[in-house]
């Protein structure tokens, strides 16, 4: 009884370990100065958690395509924002602003997506939101 008493707590600290890992800290992965916006096509949206995530193809100056990724909130935040598992498919055009990776890599926190035509997808992010 104590052994599975023991392997039963020790199930749990390891769970809560990896469910701790899954969500970081904006500050630590993303920098409050520095902003970015981007425009292309879109490649893949997940409305998933810990957090959304936007995919999308980004012709460079020189022709050559980037693929950047943009981190949005947890599908319980994007929902309220306006936002829903179908508000984006792939080829559709967006231009994403948002926070700059730490580590130079293409990828930002998302602040704000707007459409082709310039309009604002649902309602845009602050660092807290």
């Amino acid at each position: 009884m104590i052994r599975a008493r023991k392997l039963l707590v020790g199930a749990a600290i390891l769970s809560f370990g990896q469910a701790a890992s899954a969500h970081h800290s904006f500050a630590a992965f993303f920098d409050s100065q520095k902003m970015v916006t981007v425009k292309g096509v879109v490649t893949s949206y997940h409305f998933t958690n810990p957090h959304g995530l936007i995919a999308i193809d980004v012709r460079a100056a020189d022709g050559q395509i980037e693929h950047w990724r943009a981190e949005t909130n947890a599908p319980a935040v994007l929902s309220r924002r306006g936002w829903t598992p179908e508000t984006l498919k792939a080829g559709d055009v967006v231009t994403l602003n948002g926070w700059a990776a730490r580590d130079g890599t293409r990828y930002l926190r998302l602040r704000q997506a707007n459409r082709a035509d310039g309009s604002v997808i649902g309602i845009p992010f602050d660092m807290t939101g």
